[in-house]
């Protein structure tokens, strides 16, 4: 029996070979995609996985009461400690620098970068990190060790044997002793780096940390398995002011589970993160393959007519309904596994593009069960649900009707087959219209009025003596030609930097507490970065570095009273003494940290010596390639023992989108294959009705129609459906899109030409789609079409 299925499967698919081909192509075309979006899926929810505490590691966080409740994962250097000794279920803690410090190392005539952190020796108890050469419990052994990956240990020496003992020169101030190798960090891991060396370095360049006052480290806890992690956040809740009674701070633990995919925070409430991109994406590969599933029922049950006649004779000869049905599954589960073939093909050839859209490294993973045992389900899946109503449809004819040649009713075959097609293209419009709205969105974002410029705009990493000669370095980079200007700084343009909340001013409430960035910047700054001073007098070029004039923004000065702050006076506190700065001028607000909000206040001082950046403002219309090139020149010339390394402000600008650049890029990718494969399915329909209608056309054709009319008939009712599912998209799409562009406090407004686009485009694409076959069913000779039985 199984034999014959798979004869009678054979000669079908090879008699009917467009139709056969456009149902593997589409399915397959469903099926790669799928396994794509899994793929980054299975990606994104195993992260830190690798880490076999995952489930008792915590990040300390803290609940900022501002004008709401702001979080911040920044604490106290003394908090590590004073957890583990004062709270029963702390099993250890790790205090680790924040983000990645990148370090100029020196091996022989070697020289390289590599990011970094300083960290407790406990990290290697607390998470997974392999050591290959070493071990954990002799990581730090004397003040200037380091422990390196497997690959900076290949970078900086070659291989990764008999490096343990070997010195690295670090920043060309302080040897090092590799001290320990461990494996490299998987990619889906929170904790990354090349190197880690001990906090006690980090602590010692920054006495200020000794401060329960100084938020400026990131503090791990490993919990012990009994532990009560609610008791511990109850007790977490005041730890921070029982320690400094000033503090307005609330601690609590994160756990490890959420890092990645929960990591968004609300008024002090964990509201979502990256798992919307999980749900969202989710759902996009089940309705792409549903899309393809619909295909194959619609182009099976158009099909019909021409197996009335098998079914027939087969029921004549005692087949079952039961028998038809499984033959009929059976030649969908086959063409299924055909597809599912081709996908494990195609998927190997896109993955490549995909992993560099996404900026991840996946991988097909034919060697993981689990890959094998989800593709072969979704195959399985796949054919029965594609062939589950064609197979119910084609069994249930009567063989008696069927053979006298009596016409089979198809009014309810019909009728679904139309609502299939209205699905399908209402979920593409729906795609269509999500893409150019999320585009809209982030362009929208990307024009606003900074309040800076960042185009032309570069920063590089003060390294060596970059600080004292600056003069030097200004006057040769502006030599050059192609420079306008140059300032250091403190922090990113762009990003959150120091902040405070013991800035006051005459007649400011005692209870208010408000959050003021702090920069710490050179003369030329605001006019290097392309601020507007509104009111008052920049930072005179040669200023003192005293902190006694300062510049603020609008909103600071809105906030110190009526009139302009010029001349006012701000009130910082310093150890047991008050810092008085008078404002010498008004900046315009610009954004930064959140792109979407409004700005928080800022002050800046003009205190070059404390810069961590050198920015340079190029020439518009320069080459930029060869500015660089003379620019590094310079920095060659008077930085020579450190290799030059910038960065343009507009790439870390774009970068703050990389969430909803994601969304849009997957968005028009996963639209335009949902439009393919229905397109597919709509080109096979075309050809069906045409080779049905094929007499009628022969009449017409005699009676005087034209291609044009013929070809206008036949693309009528096709273009009608397309209608049907626009009305149907529109709703769903502007709520879907008004719903998420809630999150945004900057957000564009959704208008209706962007459904009017999208709903032309689907009618133009169908219209394409069916053309070719009206177009050759109406080109063809009347006589022809009226001789065929």
């Amino acid at each position: 029996m199984f034999r014959n299925y798979v004869k009678i499967t054979l000669r079908t698919l090879w008699k009917n070979k467009t139709y056969s081909f456009l149902n593997i192509f589409g399915l397959a075309i469903g099926l790669t995609c799928t396994a794509v979006i899994f793929l980054w899926i299975e990606d994104e929810v195993t992260f830190d996985k690798m880490h076999a505490k995952r489930d008792r590691i915590y990040q300390v966080m803290e609940n900022w009461e501002y004008d709401g409740v702001r979080t911040f994962s920044s604490t106290p250097s003394p908090m590590a400690a004073a957890m583990k000794a004062e709270l029963p279920g702390i099993r250890q803690t790790c205090r680790a620098s924040e983000g990645l410090t990148n370090a100029v190392f020196s091996i022989g005539d070697k020289t390289l970068y590599a990011g970094g952190m300083y960290a407790d020796s406990s990290l290697f108890d607390i998470f997974t990190l392999p050591f290959i050469a070493g071990n954990a419990a002799n990581a730090f052994p004397q003040l200037y060790s380091i422990v390196i990956t497997e690959k900076t240990a290949k970078n900086f020496f070659g291989d990764t044997k008999n490096v343990i003992g070997k010195t690295v020169m670090v920043d060309n101030k302080q040897p090092y002793v590799v001290t320990g190798v461990i494996k490299d960090i998987p990619e889906n891991s929170s904790i990354r780096f090349d190197w880690v060396a001990p906090y006690e370095i980090y602590f010692r360049e920054n006495p200020y940390l000794k401060n329960w006052g100084a938020n400026s480290v990131s503090t791990y806890a490993e919990l012990a398995p009994n532990a009560d992690l609610a008791a511990i956040n109850r007790q977490l809740q005041h730890f921070i002011k029982d320690h400094a009674p000033d503090a307005i701070s609330h601690a609590f633990l994160f756990s490890m589970k959420d890092w990645r995919l929960r990591g968004r925070f609300e008024n002090g409430v964990q509201s979502g993160g990256r798992i919307e991109y999980v749900h969202l994406f989710s759902l996009i590969a089940w309705i792409i393959l549903f899309i393809a599933c619909i295909n194959f029922m619609n182009l099976a049950t158009a099909r019909s007519e021409k197996r009335a006649k098998e079914v027939g004779i087969r029921k004549v000869m005692g087949a079952g309904k039961s028998k038809l049905v499984i033959q009929f599954i059976s030649e969908a589960l086959f063409m299924s596994l055909l597809a599912a073939v081709i996908a494990v093909v195609v998927l190997f050839l896109v993955l490549p593009g995909f992993n560099a859209l996404v900026d991840k490294n996946l991988t097909v993973g034919l060697n993981n069960p689990a890959h094998i045992g989800w593709l072969l389900l979704i195959t399985v899946v796949c054919g029965v649900v594609a062939g589950s109503y064609p197979s119910l449809y084609l069994s249930s004819f009567n063989p008696v009707f069927v053979l006298k040649g009596i016409k089979i009713k198809t009014g309810n075959a019909t009728f679904i087959r139309k609502g299939l097609v209205v699905a399908q293209f209402s979920i593409s419009i729906i795609l269509i219209i999500c893409t150019a709205i999320i585009y809209q969105q982030i362009q929208h974002v990307k024009s606003r009025n900074l309040g800076f410029n960042k185009n032309n705009l570069i920063s590089m990493p003060i390294k060596g003596n970059m600080v004292q000669n600056f003069p030097a370095i200004k006057n040769a980079l502006l030599a050059t030609g192609t420079v306008q200007n140059v300032a250091l700084a403190d922090h990113t343009t762009i990003y959150g930097g120091n902040n405070t909340n013991d800035i006051s001013w005459e007649g400011k409430p005692a209870t208010d507490k408000i959050l003021i960035s702090q920069r710490l910047i050179g003369p030329e700054y605001i006019s290097t970065s392309g601020m507007e001073i509104v009111s008052g007098n920049d930072f005179k070029p040669v200023a003192a570095s005293n902190g006694m004039d300062v510049l603020i923004t609008q909103s600071l000065e809105k906030l110190m009273g009526k009139g302009s702050a010029v001349g006012k006076t701000l009130l910082t506190p310093h150890g047991d003494s008050v810092i008085r700065s008078r404002v010498a001028g008004v900046v315009k607000d610009y954004v930064y940290g959140n792109m979407y909000g409004a700005p928080d206040p800022v002050v800046f001082y003009c205190i070059p010596e404390a810069a961590n950046l050198l920015y340079v403002r190029m020439n518009t219309g320069n080459d930029n390639e060869a500015a660089i090139a003379k620019i590094g020149e310079v920095m060659k010339q008077y930085n020579p023992a450190y290799p030059f390394s910038y960065r343009f402000v507009d790439d870390q600008f774009n970068a703050m989108f990389e969430n909803e650049t994601l969304m849009q890029q997957l968005s028009r990718l996963f639209a335009s294959l949902a439009i393919v494969i229905s397109c597919l399915g709509l080109f096979g329909l075309a050809a069906y009705t045409a080779e049905r209608r094929t007499k009628e056309i022969g009449i017409r054709k005699t009676l005087g129609a034209s291609v044009a009319g013929i070809t206008r008939l036949l693309s009528a009712d096709f273009l009608k459906l397309v209608g049907i599912a626009a009305l149907i998209a529109f709703p769903v799409a502007w709520y879907t899109m008004d719903q998420w562009l809630e999150k945004y406090p900057y957000r564009v407004s959704i208008q209706f030409w962007v459904f009017a686009v999208a709903g032309l485009a689907a009618m133009i694409i169908a219209l394409l789609t069916v053309s070719f076959q009206s177009i050759k069913a109406a080109l063809m000779n009347p006589v022809k079409s009226l001789k065929a039985e």
